[in-house]
């Protein structure tokens, strides 16, 4: 009985973490579910359970767990939730493509072509199909470019998402990346794209591609402050990739990026649109000066989280006075 209450204290703690997004703590509560066979049998148990988080942390262990038998118990799980038809399945199919997407096995990359296939033959909704494309990124093969062209080619193009992007980064070098980031012709809304498939996974061949994205925001600054429109999305989606992986990354800018990334930053803080705004706040508190403090406390929200928030990072710059 002891055990018992045990493995359903445990079962219970994974689904809080993975309900909180806590990946690190769920890690380690799969670590303490037994040798591998066990905790694999547990873990496939909870995908029978009707609490639909329940099915989540499952799919999430699985994917942990991973291997050929995982692949092909979550590909069979993914039949199942796609045919319930309603918001829990939909909820633990976005959980198995995620759990997908970190297993090392060709297997898992082909249920993932499978999924996307089956998209691409419907009226997908945009959501659906770029979990599948982040998925896809993480798997990424040249032998995946045949494919993503022919689903481009199924869908309409209002039902793409963030899949061309994925085929721009399957396609082009880390130096075709730059000079297509930096060409005038190509829409922002493409250029967003791409940004958005980063966000899923960003390898360092790629990091170095980021000076371009920056020296591309830079040109549509005054549009990406004035208005709520692509220009400043793709900005707040600039932002929100450097946060990400802002260990990384920001350490690694060389002087010159990281000022004209500051600048870009420091000038968005006024911007119209809320997200891009409050993105160019936060970025702040990792690569501003003291100085930088006035213009966050200028363009405070008029919400009081968002004021407090803004508050908090002009403290934490002001804090940085005299420090190098």
């Amino acid at each position: 009985m002891a055990h018992t209450t045990t493995t359903a204290q445990l079962q219970d703690e994974l689904i809080d973490a993975c309900m909180w997004g806590e990946e690190d703590r769920a890690r380690e509560l799969i670590s303490r579910f037994g040798a591998e066979p066990q905790a694999r049998a547990l873990l496939e148990k909870m995908l029978q359970e009707e609490d639909a988080r329940a099915r989540q942390a499952a799919a999430f262990g699985l994917g942990e767990l991973g291997g050929a038998a995982g692949v092909r118990r979550l590909e069979q799980q993914l039949t199942l939730e796609e045919a319930r038809g309603d918001y829990d399945g939909e909820s633990v199919v976005e959980e198995i493509i995620r759990a997908l997407g970190r297993i090392e096995d060709t297997e898992a990359r082909a249920a993932l072509v499978r999924k996307l296939e089956r998209l691409a033959a419907t009226e997908p909704e945009l959501s659906d199909v770029n979990v599948v494309t982040q998925a896809l990124w993480k798997k990424r093969h040249p032998d995946l470019i045949s494919t993503v062209r022919r689903s481009l080619a199924q869908l309409g193009p209002k039902a793409h998402g963030s899949l061309p992007g994925l085929l721009v980064l399957l396609e082009k070098t880390p130096e075709e990346l730059r000079e297509w980031v930096r060409s005038p012709s190509v829409s922002m809304e493409d250029k967003t794209r791409v940004i958005t498939v980063l966000e899923a996974d960003l390898p360092d061949a790629l990091a170095s591609t980021l000076p371009s994205f920056i020296s591309a925001a830079t040109a549509l600054l005054e549009k990406a402050a004035s208005q709520e429109g692509e220009a400043a999305y793709y900005c707040d989606r600039l932002f929100a990739l450097f946060l990400l992986f802002k260990e990384r990354v920001l350490p690694a800018l060389p002087e010159e990026t990281r000022a004209e990334l500051r600048t870009l930053a420091r000038n968005l803080v006024p911007a119209v649109s809320p997200n891009c705004s409050f993105g160019a706040a936060v970025l702040l508190k990792h690569i501003g000066q003291p100085e930088d403090a006035a213009v966050i406390e200028a363009n405070r929200p008029e919400d009081s989280v968002g004021a407090e928030a803004f508050d908090a990072i002009a403290r934490a710059l002001r804090g940085r006075q005299g420090q190098p």
